[in-house]
């Protein structure tokens, strides 16, 4: 995918939302094991280019790191100063960086970050009500520009209501839990957490149902992501609150023109999918075509 960067890959389980980890699953069905861990090949992915000496990752793009890790595992310490060498090089892009690990960010920042760089979103993991009241305090403390949460996999009702008044948490962002998982998701709870993100105006995302979703005391089972993903978007859950702004900047520290920056375009099937408001867009791979 061409909004995914993965300098390392493999993890350690540390928390509830783990045990049915999709990257586990993944590497198992590829008769590997996802406890190894090790730096990739893409470690300077952000930094390539095309024949034409132009960056394959356009000014403007929002890029998910480390989604068969976490950004934070200790096992990459060593690591991280290159990523982050990268991140700072393309100050025009937005990095997206999700982690279940907040206790040891503050010691892991780079040395000039000062109060965070403003093409970083910063996101923890909250599964369950346990793991949002251990997390979010330390969400608010850390020094970032963007904050945001990500309740997934929805395992259990979680209220953010307290975390959200101080107005720090621009984006949630939810989902069931599938691939090799099926702890269910209970519609409630997803209503429950949209009202409250609508009442501090903040983007809730309610990306997927999970394969098993629990709707007026009903258990479905939905296979197969783009369901989840369509039978979501039909919730209506979606809800828009305050525009985030990203002030990115070129290599010389110029602003970058609102004409310069990437423009996402999407296929047909991806107008009933829950995941756009918050994809890259269509990659023209051909897969679909």
């Amino acid at each position: 995918m061409h909004d995914i960067w993965n300098p390392w890959h493999g993890c350690v389980k540390c928390s509830e939302g783990c045990e049915n980890c999709y990257m586990y699953f993944l590497d198992e069905m590829r008769d590997k094991d996802g406890a190894e861990i090790y730096r990739t090949g893409n470690a300077r992915y952000p930094l390539s280019k095309d024949r034409k000496g132009r960056y394959k990752i356009q000014s403007g793009e929002l890029i998910s790191v480390c989604m068969t890790s976490d950004f934070f595992l200790e096992e990459a310490d060593e690591w991280r100063p290159e990523a982050w060498d990268v991140m700072r090089e393309r100050s025009d892009v937005i990095f997206y960086l999700l982690t279940k690990r907040p206790q040891r960010v503050a010691d892991c920042l780079p040395p000039d970050w000062g109060d965070g760089w403003d093409n970083i979103f910063f996101n923890v993991t909250c599964e369950n009500q346990k793991r949002a009241d251990e997390r979010m305090p330390l969400l608010l403390e850390l020094p970032f520009k963007h904050k945001g949460v990500q309740v997934a996999p929805f395992i259990g009702p979680v209220s953010l209501d307290k975390y959200l008044a101080g107005g720090q948490v621009e984006r949630v962002l939810c989902g069931g839990e599938n691939y090799g998982g099926r702890r269910p998701l209970d519609f409630e709870w997803v209503k429950s957490l949209r009202a409250e993100c609508a009442a501090h105006d903040v983007t809730f995302v309610f990306i997927e149902t999970g394969t098993v979703f629990i709707k007026d005391g009903k258990r479905y089972e939905l296979k197969g992501k783009r369901l989840q993903a369509t039978q979501a978007f039909r919730s209506g859950m979606y809800y828009e609150g305050k525009p985030m702004h990203f002030d990115l900047v070129d290599s010389w520290g110029l602003p970058v023109p609102e004409e310069r920056l990437y423009v996402p375009h999407y296929r047909r099937h991806c107008e009933e999918c829950a995941m756009k408001p918050v994809c890259n867009g269509c990659s023209d791979c051909g897969k679909c075509d």
